[in-house]
């Protein structure tokens, strides 16, 4: 049986840079949106506990799928292996070098 891809996920969410692993990644149903499935998290020591990675595996508890908009989206690389999931600060932060991709704003109505 051929091994599954392995694919890491870059996106932005609430201020935040989120890096994810999963087993599946397609354009899915929903326009405008990458769905997501089968999430990785690694198995690491039980003695040294990762603040950001428990945050993760708490906020993706019990998640089959998640959504993200194609907007939010930074990079999506295939990868050999599974790394640490992590929440970094996003491009409001000093010493960011990524921002979140420009969103078109609504015109003015007219008067």
């Amino acid at each position: 049986m051929p091994k599954k891809s392995i694919y890491r996920i870059i996106f932005h969410s609430q201020g935040s840079i989120y890096e994810l692993y999963a087993r599946e990644v397609t354009q899915g149903a929903m326009f405008a949106f990458v769905e997501i499935g089968d999430i990785i998290f690694g198995e690491r020591s039980k003695l040294v506990v990762d603040p950001s990675d428990e945050k993760l595996k708490t906020e993706f508890d019990g998640v089959k799928r998640t959504y993200i908009p194609l907007h939010a989206i930074v990079r999506i690389d295939q990868v050999e292996k599974e790394g640490r999931a992590k929440i970094r600060p996003g491009g409001d932060s000093e010493g960011s070098n990524v921002a979140p991709f420009p969103i078109p704003m609504k015109p003015p109505a007219a008067e």
